[in-house]
């Protein structure tokens, strides 16, 4: 690990001061971050300390929704009464991630900016478009097996690795960010991760000298909510293929996907499994390694439809 040094911010403003250096990093929970600079994916030569920003509750907002802090832990999100009432989906999502050490560290911020789990990405000797811009993407003709088939491009077919944001693409939520000088804005959750083109290295809609401060939930949607994930093993693996859902009497309203894309694919359709299966998936470009996505991910909406169908009856 390369030498670096470090700051502990106390509010807002002196956090992005302190970053507007070159090569600087936040760090709160660090499990993704950490990771990458022992791998020499990440050098950065200045790291700020976020933890004691007070950005760490969940409060409802006048609208009727629940705003979260950028540095709740996935942990304490997930067990939070009002979001496993109103917002199961997320709760389902959370808790399907990683492993409970992991998700008593993880922020919600540091969730949505995790970086894919491509294989390629985290071999520093393979060439990688997202790591080394312009090096190429050995993902492609390479072992592609559970990399993306929709939105992916000649330079990456890398998968975004997050459960967290996929339940969030589905609820509308939207994220609040800082900038130098008191600017804020927000984005919506759909704009917020972008999608590969000939740019893969530039992976959320962050600017240079931003940070996420909040992402905000609107108003309960009732339905019924369900969170599926496929993966290789039982646990602490990455999704090869994930459905969000809010279903009302046997039939879709809402869904998104997760790794089937380089950012949670939600589909503006609803109806029956195969015909939201038929629209999300219109359009896919998988691999020879990958082509099987396309067969799982129909099964996984099913049996996502049928765990709704299941849950009304018992009501």
């Amino acid at each position: 690990m390369k030498a670096f040094s470090y700051d502990r911010a106390g509010s807002v403003n002196e956090a992005l001061q302190l970053a507007a250096r070159p090569d600087a990093k936040f760090i709160a929970g660090g499990t993704n971050l950490l990771d990458l600079m022992k791998l020499g994916i990440e050098a950065p030569v200045h790291l700020v300390d976020i933890n004691r920003l007070g950005l760490d509750t969940i409060e409802p907002t006048a609208e009727g929704g629940l705003r979260i802090g950028a540095l709740v832990r996935n942990a304490d999100l997930a067990a939070d009464m009002r979001i496993r009432r109103d917002y199961a989906v997320l709760a389902r999502a959370l808790v399907s991630g990683a492993s409970g050490q992991l998700r008593n560290k993880a922020t919600t911020a540091g969730n949505l900016l995790q970086r894919t789990r491509c294989p390629y990405f985290y071999n520093t000797d393979m060439p990688c478009n997202k790591r080394r811009p312009g090096s190429g993407c050995a993902a492609i003709g390479g072992l592609s097996h559970n990399l993306g088939v929709l939105g992916i491009s000649d330079a990456c077919i890398a998968t975004h690795p997050s459960d967290m944001a996929v339940a969030l693409r589905v609820l509308d939520a939207t994220v609040e960010i800082a900038g130098a000088r008191g600017a804020a804005r927000t984005v919506p959750m759909a704009d917020f991760h972008r999608l590969p083109g000939e740019t893969p290295h530039l992976e959320t809609a962050l600017r240079e000298g931003e940070m996420i401060v909040a992402v905000t939930l609107p108003p309960p949607m009732g339905g019924t909510q369900i969170y599926r994930k496929v993966r290789e093993r039982a646990s602490y693996a990455f999704a090869t293929v994930s459905v969000a859902l809010v279903a009302r009497e046997g039939r879709i309203e809402r869904v998104a996907f997760g790794g089937l894309a380089p950012k949670p694919w939600r589909v503006d359709a609803n109806g029956s499994a195969g015909e939201v299966a038929d629209a999300a998936l219109a359009g896919a470009r998988p691999t020879p390694d990958n082509g099987y996505k396309l067969d799982l991910a129909r099964r996984t909406l099913a049996a996502a439809l049928a765990d709704a169908v299941r849950l009304e009856a018992g009501r």
